[in-house]
Order: structure tokens, then sequence, then C-alpha cells
């Protein structure tokens, strides 16, 4: 059913809608904050030697964003209504030098996007080590604090926290490396999940990240999209306990100086992409509704909002058919203001994802801005459209002088700036920046070497670990007592197992790791050529080796799953069957050899062929013909 929730509501309502260096504490996330008297020694933030109302740490936050918002010219808050990418260098510093390569050397200092363009919240992908993580991330804050009004920084990231083969999954070094959001869904242990976050918590605090740019709850409705191996999986219920869990161990039960602020995404559900085609991309051919089921993809969403997730990241795609303009997401106010903000009642920060306004020269092609349904509008109106939609923030964008110009043509009014100003500077007051946005370095280095943290992330790799098939009990193996064949297994970790041999035909018993099959899009695109597109199924000389190796030797098979894979011989002739989703080899060999156990339920079914998967509705849930292995099954050990 289409949807204009923007005409189905009041007119009054619509238009309401519109109109000192320590370490933050990392105990829970439901610590609440302690008020005390003003100190003396109070962050005289704008220098005029007085306590002002939003440098009073006793006064209510309500009261003191109304008066930094007060203080604020306009460009100031132009440049909040913006985030982007910075970085740190390897020894802490932030500053180029002749050692600043990659992503880092085509991005603006964090000085330079401070000072100059008024910016105060940023993202990193790559990071360096702990210690200059957290001693970077101070010098970061000193430039914010030397600022006139002394707006302290809030950093983003991407999840940083899963044994990953996901591009969308920073590294994470450093940082303990639990199965990704697949292997939590599979595990379905909600008060696993809520520990996990809870743990990335702790380590984000110390290193001074203090946005979380995830949970992702979109449905992997559509098996060929790209992304579902950030996704819990294809169904809802079990995705909207996850989220919730999740959130609350992020952010407790209110943000708080305890807290990571979470930017759940992507409203109103990325999954059911025409062909799986990701629209990153300028060859995206929409979301569709096939099955007219639109409803399901928000209840993911329903529950996040009921954790009271502090922001919303709306996706690229557009919705087509389902409101009165085919435009993305961020760029539809039906979608924005209409849904989330009139019928939800979400009054937290909307962030639009990466890049919607101005195209990136890659070198040898043009990636054009994600302005998808509003190609034609100049970077001046498509901000204006994004704003009037009602969305707050600018991902991936630094070009707060087009809301300024915007205003200064009568385009915009500043009042409308203040809604989203005020939202995104009480987020910076809940979680105690203006009080003390500085961290410990050593108790960072402490925090991310914690040992119950790294055993714990360990576990839940072994724990997600799915049995699909188990031909006379083979599994568990014995350890120490068999010839072992090993393919894509690293051979001194098999070694610690059994005898490893260089010829199947000498083995026992062979071990593979498979990864579930792309095939990457034909474009100029680099990035675009590193999603997991395509079919779902081995081709070719691959599949070939892969089946004369299972009628050679009794193997077991384990399969990394990032999206769905089309396996059905492959399941056939191997002699055992194991899905993980994200998992070290050492992880694999201790569930193969029994030292732990599988689990895992499947969080999304195996299609039995692709002549299945094109013919499944992209925004229905398991509903493939005769799937190899059902939405929800897993074997166990007796």
């Amino acid at each position: 059913m289409k949807i204009n929730y923007t005409r189905q509501l009041p007119l009054a309502l619509l238009l309401t809608a519109m109109a000192c260096n320590s370490s933050q504490p990392t105990g829970s996330a439901d610590t609440p904050a302690t008020a005390a008297a003003a100190p003396a020694n109070y962050r005289d933030l704008n220098k005029n030697g007085r306590l002002d109302v939003y440098e009073d740490s006793t006064r209510p936050v309500e009261e003191r964003v109304s008066d930094l918002l007060a203080q604020m010219t306009l460009e100031e808050k132009a440049g909040m209504m913006f985030i982007n990418g910075t970085f740190i260098n390897a020894d802490g510093s932030i500053v180029k030098t002749a050692e600043t390569k990659g992503m880092a050397a085509r991005l603006p200092t964090a000085e330079e996007s401070i000072t100059g363009k008024h910016m105060n919240h940023f993202n990193l992908w790559d990071a360096p080590a702990t210690r200059a993580l957290a001693t970077g991330y101070n010098a970061i804050q000193k430039v914010a604090e030397n600022t006139r009004l002394g707006i302290p920084v809030t950093i983003a990231s991407d999840p940083r926290n899963h044994f990953s083969e996901s591009i969308f999954s920073m590294a994470a070094d450093g940082f303990s490396q639990w199965c990704e959001p697949l292997g939590l869904a599979a595990i379905g242990d909600e008060e696993l999940t809520r520990q996990f976050a809870d743990i990335a918590r702790q380590e984000y605090i110390a290193v001074g990240m203090r946005e979380a740019l995830h949970p992702q709850v979109d449905l992997a409705t559509e098996p060929r999209w790209a992304r579902i191996g950030g996704t819990f999986g294809e169904d809802a219920q079990l995705t909207a306990r996850m989220a919730k869990a999740y959130i609350l161990g992020f952010q407790g039960e209110e943000l708080g100086p305890n807290s990571v602020a979470c930017m759940t995404k992507h409203f109103s559900g990325g999954g059911p992409q025409k062909e799986g085609l990701d629209p990153h991309f300028e060859f995206q051919k929409g979301q569709v509704y096939p099955g007219n089921n639109f409803d399901y993809h928000l209840i993911p969403f329903e529950a996040a909002f009921e954790a009271n997730t502090a922001a919303i990241m709306p996706y690229y795609g557009v919705p087509t058919g389902q409101t009165e303009e085919n435009v993305a997401f961020a760029y539809n106010k039906a979608i924005i203001t209409g849904l989330l903000r009139n019928k939800y009642k979400f009054d937290g920060v909307v962030c639009t994802d990466w890049g919607l306004i101005t195209d990136v020269n890659m070198g040898t092609t043009i990636w054009p801005a994600r302005a998808w349904g509003v190609e034609s509008l100049s970077e001046e109106d498509r901000v204006k459209k994004v704003i009037d939609a009602g969305v707050d923030q600018f991902g991936g964008e630094s070009v707060p002088e087009l809301v300024v110009k915007l205003v200064q043509d009568g385009k915009l009014t500043e009042a409308r700036l203040d809604e989203s100003v005020r939202r995104l500077l009480r987020q910076k007051f809940q979680l105690g920046l203006f009080d003390n946005p500085y961290v410990e370095v050593e108790k960072a280095v402490e925090v991310l070497r914690n040992p119950a943290f790294k055993a714990a992330g360990e576990a839940s790799q072994r724990r997600a670990m799915t049995l699909l098939k188990n031909d006379n009990k083979v599994l568990p193996l014995q350890p120490g007592k068999l010839k072992l064949y090993v393919k894509n297994v690293d051979p001194k970790v098999a070694a610690l197992y059994g005898t490893v041999v260089e010829n199947p035909k000498e083995a026992d018993m062979a071990i593979i790791r498979l990864k579930a099959p792309w095939y990457p899009v034909e474009t100029k695109n680099p990035f675009a050529r590193s999603f997991h597109h395509g079919d779902l199924d081995f081709k070719g000389k691959e599949k070939v080796e892969i089946l004369q190796l299972l009628k050679t030797v009794p193997t077991v098979v384990d399969i990394y799953l990032d999206r769905p894979a089309v396996i059905p011989e492959i399941s056939r002739n191997a002699k055992s069957l194991l899905a993980d989703f994200g998992a070290s080899d050492a992880a694999v060999l201790d569930v193969i050899f029994g030292k732990a156990k599988p689990e895992g339920n499947l969080p999304f079914e195996l299609p039995s062929s692709m002549e299945a998967v094109r013919n499944q509705k992209e925004d229905v849930p398991y509903d493939s013909k005769d799937p190899l292995y059902k939405f929800g099954f897993g074997l166990r050990y007796e």
C-alpha cells in the first residue's frame, strides 16, 4: 500500500514537527551522572571569565542547550550539521606529515575542519594502535576547546569489534573480536548481545568514540544484497530483539556520560534492494516491495525506538512506489517528517548516510552523490531538500557554507537550523562531553587489553558456528588421531589438532574453509567492485576443485556466510557442513574437534538454486522455493 503520512496527519501536528583532563568513566551505561555544585575551576569554554549556564554541569540539559544556542553564530550552527572523516597518525599526531598516507592524506586535518568549517562531529575509518588513538583523540578535543565557544567534538565509528570480512566493519586491532551481528543473531541470546554491546561501549569510551554508527537493523529479505553481513538476518522479530539488547548495551536505559550514542540504520529498512544492487552506486535499481511488505521492515526500528536510540540514519535507496515522490529516503519528507517524526514521534538526531550532496573524484572516475531521484538539483538545492525533509545532519559532507548561503538568501530560516542544532547539542550534553571530553591514555590501553573482553569475543565466534550437516555424527572429530588435509586453513593452527599432510589422498579427513561467493559489478568505481554483489553460487573451476576434493576424501566444509550461499552440491558431497559468521581458524577447529559446541541457528535461509533466488520477493522473508536449509535451522552435538 502506498503511504503518505504527511497527508494523513493534522496540519497543526505537521507544523509543530517542522516548525579539566581526566577520563570518562567506563562503568555501566546505566549509572546515572551525579550532579554537583558548580566547580571553582570550571571549564571556561567561551573564555569570558564567568560561569555561563552552558558551562555549569549542575544546570538542566535543556537550559544549557538554550544558553549555548543563543551564543552561536549562523556559521557555527551550520558547521555542527556536518560530520565527515578525520584521521589520527600512528604516533598520535593529527597533522599531515610525510608519513600520512592513504585515505588520511586525502582528508582535511581535524583542525582545518574545526577552525575553518566550525565542524565538531567526525568519524574515524582507519585508526592507529590504542595509545596513539587515545592521544590523538585528546589532541582533537584540545583544538575544539580552543575555539570561540569550546564546543567539544563527537567522534563516531562504524563497528570495530568483529572478526569480519566486511568492508563496513573497521579493523578490530586492539578491540575485542566478536562474531558479526549475523552471528549474534545465530546465537539468539539477548543477554549475550547486550554483553557484547556493553563491552564494546567500554572500549569505545576508553579511546573517545562516543557515537556508534550502528546497529544495522535492515532485514536481509533480498539474499543478494551486498550489506547483509552487518545485519541480524531476515526475521523482523529476531532482529528487533537483538536491536533492543544492542542499543541498551551501548546506551543504557537513557543517554548519559557513560553511554555511547547509537545511530540505528538504515530507516526505514534498506534490505529490499532490486536484484540486491546496493544504492551506494548509480547502477542500483531502487528498493522494491512486490510483496507489499513495507511495514514488516519497520518492526526492528520500533524496537530501537523503545530502547531510545539516540539517532537514526536513513539509507540511500528510493522506496519505489511507497510515497508521493520517488526520491531517496533522506530527501523524502513523507518518510522523515511524516513517518519518523510524526508517526513515531522521534525527536533524536537524524543523520544522512555518507555523501548525498557532492560528487567524489576518485581519480579514474567520478563517484556521483547519492542524490537518487533529485540528481538534477544543484548541491545547494539538495541541502535544502534534505533539511526540509526533516533531517538534522549531513554524513560524509563538509559544505556548511551551503547552509549559510541558504539562510542568507532567505531560502531557509535560522529557526529551522535551531531545531536541528538543538538536537545535536542535546546529545553532546547528555554524553557529558561539555564537562569532560578527555580520556586517560594509559587507562585506554588497560581497557582494550582486558583479557575477559577478548575471551568473551572469542567465545562468541565459537558459539555462533552453525552445524548444517553431520553425516553419521562424524563431528566432533578426535584431536590428535587423524591425518588432516587442510585448505584455506593455517597449517600451523591445524597441526595442533592432528597431523597435517600435503596430499588429500593421504588424509583421513579434509577440512576446507570457504567464503560465500560473490561477483563484482562491472564498473570503474573501485569501491563498488569491492561490494559483495552478484550470484550466490560457486561457478566454473572453483566449484569443480571444491567438489573434486569432497569426492576424494571425507571432508568437513566450513563456509563463512556474509550473505546466503547456494551450495546444494557442496552440501550433498560434504561429510559435514558448518557455517560461520566471522571466526578464526582456531575457533572453527575448536568446534570441529569438540573443544567448543556449535550453538547457532541460521539467521536466514539458504536457497536451493539461483532460480529460486531470482523468483523470490525482495521484501518478503524466507520465501524462496524449497530452500536447502530453512531459516532457524541448526544441528547440535549430542
